[in-house]
């Protein structure tokens, strides 16, 4: 288990006190200090500064592909990785594309106000170019491939080597891709996710996640060699004690 995340188990243990509801943002990267935020939401600022972190400011490699993933349902991952996605597309230079991969269940079309009738369903079914079924949304600063239209056997479309060659072409047509994944309790298509990009970004919820099922998770990303790049704390309502907030 990384350092970053036996701090957030530690954090979890302290005493609640009256505050207002924030975002935490602990990321890790090799031969770095750790880095931890602080905002009251995933405000535009906390976007900002997730995306200079994780995209633009690291000095081993700078991901382009990235899988945003909640340990559980309900851990805020699908609205963090629309808020990181339009930051990003505002702040960086390139061609950022927004992917859907929760075929569990999707949301992000809704978000943008855009429909969800083509999408990723039909891009591993049919030969059509990505571009073409990829949606320029916020006045065409960000692409939204949404997941499509969805049949019962959708998932198992996460795990077939037609999603390889997409995810290349991908690459290939934009400079950034945010993938939002399906939460790692109960599935395993963001395991699939995670091996096809350049690391992960896990989602918890403050006093809802269970420390059980994120330690599970951690040592599944780590068992299929996926790098975690990061984490982000959601909903948290009481501060880090001084002591802990100088380890980080």
């Amino acid at each position: 288990m990384s350092r970053n995340f036996d701090l957030m188990q530690e954090m979890e243990r302290c005493r609640p006190v009256e505050g207002n509801r924030s975002v935490q943002v602990v990321l890790h990267a090799a031969n770095q200090e750790q880095n931890e935020i602080r905002y009251n939401s995933m405000s535009n600022d906390a976007s900002l500064e997730l995306v200079q972190r994780i995209f633009l400011s690291r000095t081993d490699g700078r991901p382009r592909l990235v899988v945003f993933v909640g340990i559980e349902h309900g851990n805020g991952c699908s609205g963090t990785a629309a808020s990181v996605a339009d930051s990003l597309a505002e702040s960086a230079r390139g061609r950022v594309c927004l992917v859907e991969a929760n075929f569990r269940s999707p949301g992000l079309p809704a978000l943008f106000g855009s429909t969800n009738h083509y999408g990723l369903t039909e891009a591993l079914r049919e030969n059509a170019p990505i571009r073409s079924i990829a949606k320029a949304v916020n006045n065409g600063r960000l692409w939204l491939l949404s997941s499509g239209s969805l049949a019962a056997d959708s998932p198992n479309l996460l795990t077939s080597e037609r999603l390889k060659s997409r995810f290349a072409e991908l690459r290939a047509e934009f400079d950034f891709v945010i993938v939002d994944a399906p939460p790692l309790t109960p599935y395993s298509d963001a395991i699939a996710l995670g091996q096809l990009s350049d690391g992960v970004v896990l989602v918890l919820e403050a006093e809802s996640t269970r420390r059980e099922a994120a330690t599970a998770a951690v040592d599944n990303l780590r068992a299929a060699q996926v790098e975690i790049l990061g984490a982000v704390l959601n909903k948290r309502t009481f501060p880090i004690p001084e002591k802990i907030y100088r380890r980080l």
